[in-house]
């Protein structure tokens, strides 16, 4: 069973950064696609980004230019560096992994717009 556990959230101002990490159980380069998700009060879930095992990387329109992915490969940590936050960011940030035959999730951390 893979486990992934988000950490960074936090509140953060309107035109500020924030980190969040995922911490996989095992080399994430394994998983066919690591991602962040997010879902916002309300909302249904959507993907704000993801990774492929080859290192590709795609981004929702809403996101690109302002956040960007990143891997630590000895932490076994996939990186979502969020840069101009905007209000409309807030959300639960969830990490999910995809393989051939799995699908797991993370439990999510809070990112709310202190304004």
């Amino acid at each position: 069973q893979v486990q992934l556990v988000e950490s960074g959230g936090g509140l953060v101002q309107p035109g500020g950064s924030l980190r969040l990490s995922c911490a996989a159980s095992k080399n994430i380069f394994t998983f066919l696609s690591i991602s962040w998700y997010r879902q916002a009060p309300g909302q249904q879930r959507e993907l704000v980004a993801s990774m492929t095992d080859g290192g590709t990387t795609i981004y929702a329109a809403a996101v690109r230019g302002r956040f960007a992915l990143s891997t630590d490969n000895a932490e076994n940590r996939l990186h979502l560096d969020m840069n101009t936050l905007k209000p409309d960011d807030t959300a639960v940030y969830y990490c999910k992994a995809r393989g051939t035959e799995m699908e797991n999730w993370g439990q999510g951390t809070q990112v709310t717009d202190s304004s």
